[in-house]
């Protein structure tokens, strides 16, 4: 009776999770980041219990093939709801309608072949082959695509593997007591739907915060970036500089200042689209000619700055010469005009300074320095005096 109650309680959580995760979904507009699977693997399970609490006890009969069948794809749905919240394009239906034919025909076989024992004894065994696949994979993320959530990972790989431990231990309870060892009156039976019940409990909420804290993320990276070179804005600049200088070891850092010679005549000439065009272009070639690690940014309108960390003089000359250069041969094609756009640079460089306290003092010296490069012609590298 207790276990009975627990499996009812549960295939209600189940479906409710399940709908709340497809509204997640239909919320989220683009990427859905695997809300949809993460709905579709809730509501395959919680229909497999509802199967278990109609169909009776254990035994061949249709009801308890689908919910056999339904329960080994609700890990693959799991699965690529995970794959997609990382930005991992995976199908999911072609693949559950593949295994879930598969798998009711290995039923039949086993039941034709062994008997209802073995049956059972497969799901047990193929669900602790999913769960231990799955657990590796958490595992794996970690170290890879899930850096910034290792601490979540390392939650669902505990829970993960203990269901596998728990299905394992199942199997084994099948094999030497046959069906009895599945009546819902069995002392494991009950333990086994309680862990179930935590388990679903945990992971329902931790999906959900999850997805906030994705959306968060993605919330602070627009509001750090410029929209239409995707580079970092003064804002996002200020949080580079803290967490650079926040290291203890930290050098000091180097401000490139660039404004793009004669900007105006190419949007009074060919328009604001080709102005655009040649910021992005412009902008992908400073983000290649950057060395790793250092701060590329839009301040506004036509100029760009580059932060250069632990440099000395020699490197930012190296790179303020590659990077007016790179600029300089650059070619924009724009539709309708005759030939590529080309355009150059002033490039204006600051003294070092230590701090994020220090950006201000450095971009008015840099400042300075590009515009006595614009009066002595443009197209040039200029060092604050």
């Amino acid at each position: 009776m207790v276990a009975t109650v627990i499996v009812g309680m549960l295939c209600m959580h189940l479906i409710f999770f399940a709908i709340m995760f497809w509204l997640i979904g239909r919320r989220l507009q683009g990427n859905r980041l695997g809300m949809d699977a993460f709905a579709l693997g809730n509501a395959l399970l919680g229909s497999a219990y509802v199967l278990q609490l109609l169909g009776g006890g254990p035994g061949w009969n249709a009801a308890g093939v689908v919910n056999h069948t339904l329960t080994v794809c609700t890990p693959l749905a799991y699965w690529v709801g995970a794959m997609r919240f990382f930005g991992r394009p995976a199908p999911l239906l072609k693949p559950l309608l593949g295994l879930a034919l598969a798998y009711a025909a290995a039923q039949v076989l086993v039941q034709w072949l062994a008997g209802p024992v073995a049956r059972y004894a497969m799901l047990a065994l193929v669900m602790v082959l999913m769960f231990l696949a799955m657990t590796l994979g958490v595992i794996y993320a970690m170290r890879d695509i899930a850096k910034d959530l290792r601490v979540e990972m390392a939650l669902f790989a505990l829970l993960i593997g203990g269901l596998g431990v728990m299905n394992a231990i199942k199997g084994v309870l099948v094999v030497q007591g046959g069906l009895e060892a599945l009546d819902m009156k069995h002392r494991f039976q009950v333990v086994f739907y309680i862990y179930l019940s935590f388990l679903a409990t945990m992971l329902a909420p931790a999906m959900i915060w999850l997805v906030l804290r994705r959306l968060t993320d993605e919330l602070r990276a627009t509001a750090a970036r410029d929209p239409l070179t995707q580079l970092l804005n003064r804002r996002g600049l200020l949080a580079g500089l803290q967490g650079h200088f926040g290291v203890r070891s930290a050098g000091p850092a180097r401000l490139l200042m660039l404004d793009l010679d004669h900007f105006k005549r190419i949007n009074d000439t060919h328009g604001h689209q080709a102005g655009d065009l040649v910021l992005s272009q412009v902008a992908q070639v400073l983000r290649s000619n950057a060395r790793g690690g250092d701060l590329v940014s839009r301040p506004g309108g036509e100029e760009f700055a580059i932060v250069c960390l632990d440099a000395d003089d020699e490197g930012v000359r190296q790179l303020a010469g590659r990077v007016h250069s790179a600029i300089e041969q650059l070619a924009v094609l724009v539709p309708g005009a005759p030939e590529p756009l080309r355009c150059t640079a002033t490039v204006g460089v600051s003294r070092p300074f230590h701090g994020p306290d220090g950006l201000d003092a450095a971009m008015q010296e840099a400042d300075a320095a590009l515009y006595r490069g614009k009066a002595a012609g443009r197209s040039r590298i200029e060092w604050a005096q």
